[in-house]
This record gives C-alpha cells, structure tokens and sequence, in this order.
C-alpha cells in the first residue's frame, strides 16, 4: 500500500490492515498449493520504514539502520503488528490454505525468539498441526545460538547471505567503497554457513539460503550441496540454470561417495 503500518492503522483500522495482509498472503498461497509457502515477516529497517507514506512520523532516524530497530527485535517492542500479522496468518491457514509457513527474520538473540514464539503460541498458529516456524540465519550470533533455537521449537532455518556476509566481514554491502571486500564466497562466511546447515542437519530440521550467490556463482551452489542444505532459493531468471547445477554437484557427491572419496 505504500503506507507506514501505523499509519494504516491510525486511518484505517486493525480490521483493514489485517485484510490487506490476509489478502495478500492468500493470493500467494493459494496460487501454490499444496506445495509449502513459507511467509518471510516485514523486515524494513527504520529508513525504509520512514521512507513509507506516514514514515517519519512513526520511525526513528538511526546512524546505522541496517543494524538498527529491525527483524525480531522491533516485533518484541512493537508487539501489537506482528499481532495483527499472525491473525492474518491464521485466518489464511484457517481457509484451507496448510502450506502456509512463517519465518521470522533477523533473529539476534533467543530471548527474542522466545518472546516472539510466545506471541505465535498465543495467536493460535503453534496449535495448527503441520505449521511450521523458520528463523533467517542473518546474524552470526545464529552459529553459536542455533542448537537453542531448535530448543525452543523451530522447524527450519533460512540463511540470509546477504546480511550474513555484511556482518561476519564486516562490511556494508551497499557502499561501493567497500564493493571488493564483498564476498558471499569468503571462506569465513561459507565456514558459517556450513556450520548452521551441518547444525540443522544433526538436529533434523530444514535449512535453506536465500542470497545473490546461488544465481550469479555456479560453484556457490555446488559448495552449498556438498553441506547438505536442503533448498536454495534463487531469482526466477535463473531458476533452469541453478538446478542444472544442483543435479549435476549431486551426481558428482553421489559419485564420489560411491568410490569412496
């Protein structure tokens, strides 16, 4: 709607907001059904969120937004829209539509993930059989955290590159100065994410990557194989391509693993 949430709210109404979610998120799901749609929540930083109709009424203005008020963290403070969300969520998943999945995004701390699964506990969401939680792996403190968060009872984890990369290299992807340092192929950021994939694994839930690497680096995928991930998300431009190079980096595990390297 091109609209702040609150803004929304304050005009419309929480009836009409939680419509316009509902309304959106059933067109998607119902579109791929029975096939799993998993419901990344809002995560716009502060400045994207002021740059919204309303905005600058609503947001504060931070030095650093992209590691600023966003993701899990602006749910446990702002708990009323993600709310407002869930029961969208739930009317959707209620109208028949039980491939509908959510994933929280940005998750720093478990305490966070805890709180926010108490709101999802209290929505009535947990209790549907076959629902499904996913967290994005963003931060690098989800390397270390991981193992509690399946504790507390998610069921895949997504990570995103992107952010990943711009955290554990410490570099902002958007700043053309640092473009070289850039790398989602560092061999620090594929040691955290081989780590979080080998975690999901040992604990029996899904892991995914959804980034730029997969559709602009045959090999990303190949590496991202031979973790054991379990999907990858891609542009659609590339989608043929990609999982030609998924089918063939899985001949060549299946080969090695059949001659014994």
């Amino acid at each position: 709607a091109g609209r702040h949430p609150r803004a929304i709210l304050e005009s419309d109404g929480e009836d009409a907001y939680v419509q316009l979610f509902q309304d959106g998120i059933e067109q998607v799901a119902a579109a791929f059904h029975p096939r799993p749609v998993t419901y990344r929540a809002c995560d716009l930083t502060s400045n994207e969120y002021r740059g919204l109709e309303g905005g600058v009424r609503f947001e504060p203005v931070e030095a650093n937004p992209m590691i600023g008020f966003r993701g899990a963290l602006r749910y446990t403070q702002d708990a009323e829209v993600l709310e407002l969300e869930l029961d969208a969520l739930r009317m959707v998943w209620d109208r028949g539509h039980t491939n509908l999945h959510v994933m929280l995004p940005f998750v720093r701390t478990a305490r966070e993930l805890a709180q926010c699964r108490e709101l999802f506990r209290a929505s009535g969401l947990l209790d549907r059989p076959g629902f499904e939680l996913w967290v994005m792996a963003e931060v690098p403190s989800v390397v270390y955290w991981l193992p509690q968060y399946i504790g507390l009872g998610i069921d895949g984890v997504s990570i995103g590159s992107n952010d990943l990369t711009q955290l554990v290299l410490g570099v902002d992807r958007d700043s053309e100065i640092c473009a070289e340092v850039f790398d989602e192929a560092d061999e620090a950021v594929l040691a955290a994410i081989e780590q979080i994939v080998k975690t999901a694994r040992r604990h029996g839930i899904t892991s995914s990557l959804c980034g730029q690497a997969p559709s602009t680096r045959p090999g990303f995928a190949e590496r991202l194989v031979r973790m054991g991930i379990t999907s990858i998300s891609v542009n659609p431009d590339v989608i043929a391509d990609v999982r030609a190079a998924v089918a063939a980096a899985e001949q060549r595990v299946l080969l090695d693993a059949a001659i014994g390297h």
